[in-house]
């Protein structure tokens, strides 16, 4: 398995693992400009996009396909994407999840008031329609 920089032709297959997942795609094919894919003998396996809002970012669209969750696929495209993320300047991700928090928490990443996160992040499809009035806030600084 590899990791690499999202491309627009992984643009399907990042679609189609993200709707099996049951996650948001408003926005994901902007952001993944900005993103990272596992690939497995060709097939991507994972993803994870940045979107920037000055020095801050948004982490989202993680999503790993369901046969390879639990394999360490969602720890390395977060890494990925966090390294991403510091190499553009960015000190410090916000993301939104409604499933996810125990294991985001588990990566480093610590609950944050929402309107902390919609005060750096908050143009964001992500806070102004996906996931406006659900969804737990979580923050981590980037070192």
């Amino acid at each position: 398995m590899r990791i690499e920089r999202a491309t627009v032709d992984d643009e399907p297959a990042i679609k189609a693992l993200l709707v099996e997942a049951g996650l948001p795609v408003d926005g994901a094919a902007a952001a993944f400009a900005q993103g990272v894919v596992a690939r497995d003998a060709g097939r991507i396996v994972g993803a994870a996009a940045i979107e920037r809002y000055g020095g801050a970012g948004l982490l989202r669209s993680v999503v790993v396909a369901a046969n390879r969750r639990g394999s360490g696929v969602g720890h390395e495209v977060v890494s990925a994407a966090e390294d991403l993320a510091r190499a553009q300047g960015i000190g410090e991700l916000y993301l939104l999840t409604e499933t996810a928090a125990t294991w985001f928490s588990g990566l480093g990443y610590a609950p944050v008031d929402r309107v902390v996160a919609a005060n750096a992040v908050g143009e964001s499809i992500e806070f102004t329609t996906v996931c406006r009035d659900t969804g737990v806030a979580l923050h981590r600084r980037l070192a």
